[in-house]
C-alpha cells in the first residue's frame, strides 16, 4: 500500500469511528432524555387543560360577579322607590298626627288617648 492509501484508509477509519461515535453519543443521549421528554410533555398537557378550565371558571365567575352587581343596584333603585312611596302614602297620616298632637285635651292621659283616637275615627 502506498503512503496515500494508508492516509486515506486511517482517515476513513476515523471518519467511520466519528461518525459511530457521535450515533452512539444521540443513542445514550436519547434513551436518558426521551423519558424526561415524555414526562414534560404529559405535565404540559395537564397543565394546558387546568388552565384552560381555570380561564373558563374565572370567566363564568367575573359573569357572575357583573350579574350580583347588576341585581344590587336593581335592588337599590327598587328600596328608593319604595321608600319614596312609602313616604307618599304616609304623608297624609303624618298630617292627622301632628294635627292630633297640636289639639289640647285635658285630664288622664288614657282618657285623653281614648278621645284623640274616638274623634280621629269619627265615633
Amino acid at each position: 500500500m502506498t503512503p496515500v492509501q494508508k492516509l486515506a484508509s486511517l482517515g476513513l477509519v476515523v471518519l467511520l469511528l466519528l461518525v459511530l461515535g457521535t450515533g452512539g453519543g444521540v443513542w445514550l443521549a436519547a434513551r436518558h432524555y426521551r423519558p424526561l421528554l415524555d414526562t414534560a410533555n404529559t405535565d404540559m398537557a395537564s397543565v394546558k387543560v387546568a388552565r384552560n378550565n381555570l380561564e373558563a371558571l374565572a370567566g363564568e365567575q367575573g359573569k357572575k360577579l357583573g350579574e350580583l352587581v347588576q341585581a344590587g343596584e336593581q335592588r337599590e333603585q327598587d328600596a328608593a322607590r319604595a321608600q319614596a312611596k312609602a313616604s307618599e302614602e304616609s304623608r297624609p297620616d303624618y298630617t292627622a298626627a301632628n294635627r292630633l298632637l297640636q289639639e289640647r285635651i285635658g285630664g288622664e292621659p288614657a282618657q285623653a288617648a281614648s278621645a284623640i283616637i274616638d274623634q280621629e275615627l269619627g265615633l
